[in-house]
């Protein structure tokens, strides 16, 4: 796990957990219920980074009889706690005081109290989210942030990105309800500010339990990583062709990857084990993610043989 992103998570936690006081005190001083949801999200979002750092520090357990290829899907499994959090939490809770306040309104008092608020707490989600922008843009190069999303296989970067992200949208939309309701005089703009959260929330949650799901079903290495392989593999002289390549994501930085070669039929059986040596220091050495490497020898014609359950076009 880099170092970077346990910065992002910290940077993100202390913000958090300084912010969620001010609302909730300025949410009981002035009676805004917007204002009270967005206390509630930043309390989720202060638990929700405290998860990311208990799953960072259990993926770094080393492998034991029972966890073969070690711990790294923790942060995986804690990532997709944070979505159902943010969505049973933050969202519910946003809705239900939106309901609330929209069927009985109350009145709201001090709306400066309110707007100094929002803007401390808009600067600081600002400089929290200009941290995990920086950190996730590092890996990122001409992609997109959402291909770089897609593309991720470290969710606590783009997880407190998503939250900040939601959470400065929550703060604009918190602005807007008190806005209306005082110089409008709205009465039902605070509590559909706090539904808007709410939906912000949502739909923050939804993505992150997408990616997450995708990351905790298994997801093979990139793309670059499976070409660079099969390079580096059909590069050995003894080498024929490439059966299968599977590959797997145990964790952010660590990788199965599982080889199936067919041999020259001049090879003998001390070429293919230089080779198999040869192949495996050779991915170790470029990528330092692969943690394992199984190397197999296997005749091509097999591949196709239905006893086998997978064709050659599966190693694509």
């Amino acid at each position: 796990m880099a170092g970077g992103s346990k910065k992002v998570i910290y940077a993100a936690l202390a913000g958090n957990a300084a912010i969620a006081v001010t609302k909730f005190a300025a949410a009981t001083y002035t009676g805004s219920s917007a204002m009270l949801s967005e206390a509630v999200h930043s309390v989720v979002d202060t638990g929700n980074q405290g998860l990311l750092l208990l799953g960072i520090a259990r993926s770094r357990k080393p492998p034991d009889a029972a966890h073969p290829f070690g711990y790294g899907m923790e942060v995986y499994f804690w990532a997709f706690i944070v979505a159902i959090l943010i969505f049973g939490l933050g969202a519910g809770i946003s809705f239900y005081e939106g309901i609330h306040q929209l069927r009985d309104p109350e009145p709201i008092t001090r709306f400066l109290v309110n707007y100094v608020v929002l803007g401390l707490a808009l600067a600081f989600e600002g400089v929290a989210w200009t941290l995990a922008l920086r950190e996730f843009n590092r890996t990122r190069g001409s992609r997109s942030l959402l291909e770089e999303v897609r593309r991720s296989k470290d969710p606590t970067v783009f997880t407190v990105l998503f939250e900040d992200t939601a959470a400065m949208l929550g703060l604009l939309i918190a602005f807007a309800g008190l806005f209306a309701t005082q110089f409008l005089e709205l009465a039902w703009a605070d509590g559909a500010a706090s539904m808007g959260i709410g939906v912000i929330l949502a739909c923050a949650a939804a993505g992150l339990a997408f990616e997450t799901k995708s990351l905790l079903t298994g997801e093979a290495a990139t793309p670059s990583v499976l070409a660079e392989i099969r390079r580096l593999a059909i590069a050995e002289p003894a080498v024929e062709a490439i059966n299968e390549l599977r590959t797997v994501h145990f964790g952010p930085n660590r990788i199965l990857a599982n080889i199936s070669l067919n041999f020259k039929d001049s090879s003998d059986l001390a070429e293919v084990e230089q080779t198999v040596v040869r192949l495996e220091h050779a991915i170790r050495e470029r990528f330092p993610d692969i943690s394992h490497v199984f190397v197999e020898a296997q005749a091509q014609e097999s591949q196709t043989d239905p006893r086998f359950g997978v064709s050659v076009s599966d190693a694509t």
